[in-house]
């Protein structure tokens, strides 16, 4: 089906992306505008990808032609002072300008290599929020949004306004439908097979990012949320349930091995046992495909077929099937931006003006493609161009088949239009497929439809801050700063303290800060990143892993962490994050940080202490004195209402949730 997708929540100003999906290059394809608000003067060309403009509020209605029929897409503009760009700057590949919702932002980076965020500038709030709830309640689906409004806004939720939209590509019978404030209805025997619902919240400063519902009388093998009278309710834009209570861990392929002759996929399979000994979940491979000279991978010459220097499809297939007979789950590094220079499309572009290959790539000049940050090796595809959409589309099916999610490199670089594609072609033939974002800083609206997780850049300056003298709290600033920037309750972020783009955190900062570092991915909301050899002290980015200098003592220690994340309820991804007053009663009172994870029934307190010696701090709620992680007995005594605790690094104690929920 060529439908362009679900419907689009912009504001005016902003660039929405047209294009068919599954294409057939070979076909023809318009685009012409059905309806637009009166005041509005935008117009679409005939290409068959086309980028419109909203330049009035209201609703919008674009219908494309295609070779299955006629398909109409609602767009809704939003007034341009409720813009959700956060303060990004945007444009598409090729060089062209366009808004955050239909192109990508880039990434910013202050001159210190901190990453930079940008931050709401109203004066009067900011984004709010929204969580969709399905339902089957008697013989109706239902849906409740859940608003939430800025953490430091004046509006409450009541003064938000809810709106929703059905999907254009389902044939819902709207006069059935019924919408009082924040809850839609739907009779059942008025659903179609299939029925999405989409919905903003939108205040006086910003509208929300958007969610969704969808509702199916068939779903086998789907992970549902709510059934009943033979209609079963998901959430599509929900991570699925296996991933943030995951232990991520990445390999940088061709130096895993370290001074073993082993080939890459045979010493990862080696390893398997000691990954679970680890408490690792989920296995990321830096790129597997055939690339040019650079060994990390990013740069490829063929999109369907292995690197020669690493194996065979036989020999990753067999690295798969291996891991997931041990229950791991595989995440493969998909690169949709863009091709090396030694890729043969780009070869025969660059010395053939007539070639067409031409076409697949943006230019700068007759001999120049576009790039970024002057990457020398890479050349940016042209989005515009059907047959690179049908190139990587076909790419990402066959991978895809093979293992159980994507990790999205450079995910701001490619055009958001593209990323829902492969997110609704990912999720409907596996609904419990994960795809996780490379997008340095985050972007909330990449919740919408696009992924289901991200990087969290911002957590992971806060950490790097910190372990160069930062105050600690500055990581819980960091976690807050996911609702400020108008994330929704239920997204869902990856923490990391290094990976292969970043030096060593041991290297930069030491060993006991490395230490508190581990232990804040382990217990601050998200799913903890290991990438290979942070787990002994391994000091070189990408160099061989130095197997036998590994830091055993490490090695057990990040294994603890590891056990007690997986066992306590406390430090789920259901648990929340509440702050505590303590106190630090010897060493420098900014190297330490208290806060506690809380559940319904279960409760935690973890301190971190990234100071050189240990530390006592005074809890104000009685724990219990053994921390879980070294199994150690830490009072230290003389504390009549509360805890006195001793911390080497990272404790992490027992507590009443009652004490915490007060």
């Amino acid at each position: 089906m060529h439908h362009p997708g679900p419907p689009r929540f912009v504001a005016t100003g902003d660039e929405v992306e047209l294009a068919p999906r599954d294409p057939d290059p070979s076909a023809t394809y318009t685009w012409r505008l059905t309806r637009a608000p009166v005041r509005s003067t935008a117009s679409l060309g005939d290409d068959p990808v086309e980028h419109l403009v909203p330049d009035a509020p209201g609703r919008y209605v674009v219908r494309l032609s295609a070779p299955d029929g006629e398909h109409d897409l609602t767009v809704r503009a939003f007034p341009g002072d409720l813009h959700s760009s956060g303060g990004y700057t945007s444009g598409r590949s090729g060089g062209r300008s366009g808004g955050v919702s239909g192109g990508q932002s880039g990434p910013g980076r202050s001159g210190s290599g901190e990453y930079t965020q940008a931050g709401d500038d109203t004066g009067g709030g900011g984004r709010p929020r929204l969580s969709l709830r399905p339902a089957i309640e008697g013989d109706e689906a239902v849906v409740r949004a859940d608003c939430s409004s800025h953490p430091e806004g004046s509006e409450t939720a009541a003064d938000l306004a809810v709106e929703f939209l059905l999907d254009d590509r389902d044939d819902i019978d709207k006069d059935a439908v019924t919408r009082e404030g924040a809850t839609l209805r739907i009779p059942l025997d008025a659903l179609p097979e299939r029925a999405r619902i989409h919905g903003v919240a939108v205040g006086e400063y910003g509208y929300s990012v958007p969610d969704a519902v969808e509702f199916t009388r068939t779903a086998d093998g789907v992970e549902t949320v709510a059934s009943g009278a033979g209609v079963a309710a998901r959430r599509p834009y929900v991570a699925p349930s296996w991933a943030e209570d995951s232990t991520i861990y990445e390999i940088y392929v061709r130096t895993f091995a370290g001074d073993s002759d082993e080939s890459p996929f045979d010493a990862i399979i080696d390893r398997l046992d000691y990954l679970d000994s680890l408490g690792v979940d989920v296995i990321w491979l830096t790129p597997v495909l055939q690339n040019d000279h650079a060994p990390h991978g990013y740069n490829i010459t063929d999109f369907f077929e292995i690197a020669s220097d690493l194996g065979t499809r036989a020999d990753y297939e067999r690295f798969v099937e291996a891991a997931h007979d041990r229950g791991f789950k595989v995440l493969f590094d998909l690169v949709c931006n863009h091709s090396a220079r030694t890729h043969p499309y780009f070869e025969s572009a660059v010395d053939n003006p007539e070639s067409e290959y031409r076409d697949w790539y943006a230019w700068r000049s007759d001999t120049e493609p576009e790039t970024y940050f002057e990457w020398e090796h890479i050349a940016n595809f042209d989005f515009d161009h059907l047959p690179v959409r049908r190139h990587l589309l076909d790419a990402v099916a066959q991978w895809a088949e093979l293992v159980d999610g994507f990790r999205c490199d450079m995910a701001w670089a490619v055009p958001n239009g593209f990323w829902r594609e492969i997110h609704d072609y990912c999720k409907d033939r596996d609904s419990e497929f994960l795809l996780l974002d490379e997008t340095i800083p985050y972007i909330p609206d990449f919740q919408a439809g696009l992924f289901d997780m991200h990087f969290d850049s911002t957590t992971y300056a806060a950490l790097r801050q910190v372990g160069g003298g930062s105050d600690a709290e500055a990581v819980l600033d960091a976690i807050e700063g996911r609702a400020e920037i108008g994330f929704p309750d239920h997204a869902s972020f990856m923490l990391y303290a290094e990976n292969h783009d970043e030096t060593r955190y041991i290297v930069d900062y030491g060993r006991e800060a490395a230490e508190a570092a581990a232990g804040a991915l382990f217990t601050l909301p998200g799913a903890p990143l290991l990438y290979a050899g942070q787990e002994f002290g391994q000091r070189g980015r990408r160099d061989d892993l130095a197997w036998d200098h590994a830091d055993e003592t490490l090695q057990s220690f990040v294994g603890d962490l590891s056990a007690v994340r997986h066992d306590q309820p406390a430090l789920s991804a259901e648990a929340d994050l509440v702050r505590i007053p303590y106190e630090v009663r010897d060493g420098p009172s900014d190297r330490v940080v208290a806060y506690a994870r809380t559940t319904e029934d279960d409760a935690a307190v973890v301190v971190l202490n990234f100071g050189s010696e240990p530390t006592t701090v005074g809890l104000p709620i009685e724990t219990d004195e053994t921390d879980l992680v070294s199994g150690d007995h830490r009072g230290a005594g003389g504390d009549s209402d509360g805890t006195a605790v001793t911390v080497d690094s990272v404790a992490v104690f027992p507590a009443g949730s009652s004490d915490l929920r007060q």
